[in-house]
């Protein structure tokens, strides 16, 4: 069974999303919180496999939370609407493994839980064509924005940006050292044709890397 903690602000997208989840036979969300500082000592009880965490609240937001030391999250959702463009960015910064729209289906949703639990990310479906344009590059034809194709290991690399890895986490995570990741991502970005590591992710995840 994977354990689910929800954290929202709101009553009613709790008890939604936990009356969808109670559907399915294998996903149960077994604790809940208000707001991000309620959140802590919930999580910290419940070992859950899955953090569905919205990302605006008061008291402490779910980008504070996951940026907060005070606790060790599980693989994070940050649940969010079309208007939290911003947030999709600064979650992906903060480590979050995705992102799902609050009004998302039943099968959308446990598939969603399942990929993460499984160690996969979640990117594309918050993704939308106004967060694309206002962080890409504008006018860069595609044939020409890839000077070359990414090598195994380039595209290993880019798998753990988009997860949130820092150069040194991606460095204790695959071997090579700090500077050689530096490297690596310096050529990730010359190959896509982007000036930073959000604008290689959403590249990406456009041309199917990710």
């Amino acid at each position: 069974m994977i354990r689910v903690v929800l954290v929202d602000d709101q009553m009613l997208v709790r008890s939604g999303i936990r009356g969808l989840l109670d559907l399915t036979p294998d996903i149960r969300v077994v604790a809940e919180a208000a707001d991000g500082a309620e959140a802590v000592a919930v999580i910290a009880q419940a070992q859950a496999d899955v953090l569905l965490l919205d990302v605006r609240m008061p008291n402490a937001s779910g980008i504070d939370l996951l940026r907060s030391a005070q606790v060790d999250l599980p693989p994070t959702i940050l649940l969010t609407t079309f208007d939290d463009d911003d947030a999709l960015f600064d979650g992906m910064r903060a480590g979050a493994r995705g992102f799902l729209l609050k009004d998302i289906s039943l099968e959308r949703l446990a598939d969603g839980i399942r990929s993460v639990v499984a160690g996969e990310t979640l990117f594309r479906p918050a993704l939308t064509e106004r967060t694309r344009a206002a962080y890409e590059k504008p006018a860069v034809p595609p044939l020409l924005a890839v000077s070359a194709p990414l090598t195994s290991r380039e595209t290993e690399i880019l798998a753990l940006m988009a997860a949130g890895f820092n150069n040194a986490e991606i460095s204790e995570a695959l071997g090579p050292s700090e500077g050689t990741i530096k490297n690596h991502v310096s050529s990730i970005l010359a190959k896509l044709g982007v000036r930073d590591r959000v604008r290689a992710v959403l590249r990406g995840l456009e041309l199917g890397h990710i």
